[in-house]
C-alpha cells in the first residue's frame, strides 16, 4: 500500500517550501488534507506528481506548487470568506478551508459537485459546495473576502469582480498567449487594482477565455 502521509510530506518539502512559501499555515494545510482522495482511484498513483491532475476532460486539481503560492498571494486570514471557483473535486476547497473562516466551492458539474460533497464531508467542516456557472460566481453569500481561481483565465468577469468586498483579494492565472502570469486582484475603495506575483501555465478555466474573432 503506498505511503501517502510520506508523499504529502516529501510533496510540501520539495515543491512547496522549496518555491517560496513561507507560509507555515499552508505547508502545514497540505501536510494535513489527503490530496489522493480527491483524485480519481485510477490516478491515485499522480495525486503528489508536480503537475496538474485531470480528474475529468478537461478539468484539473492545480499542481501543489501553484496552489501553495496562488494561496500565499491571496494573504488570507482566519476570518476571510473565500469563493473557490471551479473547485472540481475540491482539494483546493480543503486546503483553503484550513485557512479560511469558510470556502464556498462553486463547481459548474454536477458529477464533480456530488464528489467534492461527498469527500470534503470526510475532511472538513466550515465548507460548502455549490452548483452554478463560474464566470457568474455564487451572489448568494457574497461579499467574499478572496476569490480563488482554479486555473488559466484571460479576463475576469464582471459578476466575479462585484462580489469581492472591500479590500478583497481575487488570485488566478491571466495567460494571453502560452505563458501565464499569477496574478492578485485587489478591490479598494470601489477600484480594482492588479499585481503580478509569478509566472505560471496553468489549463484554462472553462468559461474564463475571450470569444475568438474570425476574420473572412
Amino acid at each position: 500500500m503506498p505511503d501517502y502521509f510520506a508523499q504529502r510530506l516529501n510533496m510540501v518539502e520539495s515543491q512547496v517550501r522549496t518555491n517560496d512559501v513561507t507560509d507555515t499555515r499552508i505547508q502545514d494545510a497540505m501536510k494535513v488534507v489527503p490530496r489522493e482522495r480527491f483524485v480519481p482511484s485510477g490516478k491515485r498513483a499522480l495525486a503528489y506528481a508536480d503537475a496538474a491532475v485531470e480528474v475529468t476532460p478537461g478539468r484539473f486539481l492545480l499542481d501543489p506548487r501553484t496552489l501553495s503560492k496562488l494561496a500565499q498571494v491571496a494573504q488570507i486570514k482566519p476570518s476571510d470568506r473565500i469563493l473557490d471557483v471551479g473547485c472540481a473535486t475540491g482539494y483546493s476547497t480543503a486546503v483553503l478551508a484550513r485557512l479560511a473562516g469558510e470556502v464556498i466551492g462553486l463547481e459548474e458539474d454536477h458529477a464533480l459537485v456530488e464528489i467534492a460533497r461527498a469527500t470534503l464531508g470526510e475532511t472538513q467542516g466550515n465548507v460548502q459546495v455549490v452548483q452554478g456557472s463560474l464566470t457568474e460566481g455564487w451572489q448568494a453569500n457574497a461579499p467574499y473576502d478572496v476569490i480563488f481561481l482554479n486555473g488559466s483565465i484571460e479576463f475576469v468577469p464582471v459578476s466575479l469582480r462585484s462580489q469581492l468586498g472591500e479590500d478583497g483579494r481575487l488570485v488566478a492565472v491571466v495567460r494571453k498567449g502560452p505563458q501565464g502570469r499569477a496574478c492578485r486582484f485587489l478591490r479598494e475603495r470601489g477600484r480594482m487594482g492588479q499585481w503580478i506575483s509569478f509566472d505560471s501555465t496553468l489549463p484554462f478555466l472553462h468559461g474564463f477565455r475571450e470569444p475568438r474573432r474570425f476574420v473572412f
